[in-house]
């Protein structure tokens, strides 16, 4: 066995690395003496590889030397030569062909999934800053210490747009009322006129006297129909006049003044920070608190724009429609009380107010829309 040794670590004297070399073959003839130790059996030829015979015996002995259940499809023995640093270092890993293991351990979440938990957090905090914020406002409005920015003309004709709603809801509930009774009243006189005509039929000696009775009981049902449809036109215009149009107008006022209430309270929020000492800490919070302040002053400014022209555009529609329904109302009771039947029909063609069909105890819910 010497005698292999020394002839496979036998290099050419040109070699850089000769010296070296000789030295770790002295060092690797002392560890011939060990019988276990089988890296001094592995042979070098003179650029540095593993022989291919001994490379295959020492993969055998290692196989030997491994533990139970650790076969070498699961090993590969990596071998290096002399310019580099490791030398017979077995890395434990798959083999090449072999089956791969599936590595467990804790799963570390993508950025994807963690930003929208993120960006909720952030939403909650950014909504809970600012309602404590209007909060704070309006129980200071409330106790006479906060200030309050007012538009004069504006909030003036707001509070004459509220005003007059509750006036227009007072005469929809009476419009209303008189519907429903003259619906009764009309209800009773056809079925009045129905029994006249039925007992001028039946009594011989009074067919005159109930037969008068009994037309004059039919024509007044029929104007009443006839009223009825014009109130009934009058109610619709003003529930939509009342109900929608106005409602409209007056959810945008709320728009207006809760964007009033969070442009105060973000300034009186920067006010106070220009009132305080002015350092490193507090000039970051004064710069973002101004940013604050002018995106709530625009969108005050915006609502504050939105609200002037949709009280405009409502009084102009208001003028339009009270007026049609106030001729409307006005020509129809008239003619209704004065026994003008032709003038009580003319003033339903003007409108163009369809009746609702002879017989029918009520309008359908079409005919209300």
């Amino acid at each position: 066995m010497s005698e292999h040794s020394s002839e496979s670590t036998t290099l050419d004297e040109s070699h850089p690395a000769a010296e070296e070399v000789q030295s770790d073959s002295e060092e690797g003839a002392m560890a011939q003496e060990s019988p276990k130790n089988s890296a001094a059996e592995i042979p070098v030829t003179s650029n540095g590889q593993l022989e291919d015979s001994h490379e295959h015996s020492f993969n055998r002995d290692l196989k030997r030397s491994l533990p139970v259940g650790l076969g070498l499809s699961e090993t590969k023995i990596t071998s290096h030569g002399f310019d580099s640093t490791k030398e017979g270092v077995i890395e434990a890993g798959p083999f090449p062909g072999g089956r791969a293991q599936q590595k467990s351990g804790p799963v570390v979440l993508a950025d994807e999934v963690k930003n929208p938990a993120m960006e909720k957090l952030e939403l909650v905090r950014k909504w809970s800053l600012n309602t404590y914020k209007c909060t704070r406002q309006i129980i200071s409005e409330k106790l006479g210490r906060g200030s309050r920015t007012v538009d004069l003309e504006l909030e003036a004709q707001i509070d004459i747009l509220r005003d007059n709603k509750k006036k227009y809801e007072n005469i929809l509930r009476l419009a209303q009322t008189l519907s429903t009774q003259l619906f009764q009243m009309v209800h009773t006189q056809r079925q009045l006129g129905d029994a006249f005509a039925d007992l001028s039929l039946k009594s011989l000696e009074l067919h005159e006297e109930f037969g008068y009775n009994a037309d004059t009981q039919k024509l007044l049902a029929k104007n009443g129909e006839t009223l009825l449809g014009a109130i009934n036109f009058f109610i619709a215009s003003v529930n939509t006049l009342v109900n929608k149009t106005i409602e409209d107008t007056l959810l945008t006022v709320k728009q207006y003044e809760s964007a009033r209430i969070e442009y105060d309270a973000y300034r009186t929020d920067l006010e106070e920070l220009n009132l305080g000492p002015r350092d490193a800490n507090t000039l970051p919070k004064i710069e973002q608190s101004q940013q604050l302040f002018q995106v709530h002053k625009e969108k005050y400014d915006k609502m504050r724009n939105d609200v002037s022209i949709k009280l405009k555009f409502l009084e102009e529609n208001k003028v339009k429609v009270l007026h049609n329904q106030l001729v409307l109302f006005h020509n129809a009771i008239a003619a209704y009380f004065a026994g003008n039947q032709k003038q009580l029909e003319q003033t339903l063609k003007q409108f163009h107010i369809k009746l609702k069909t002879p017989g029918a105890d009520a309008p359908s819910w079409l005919e209300e829309q």
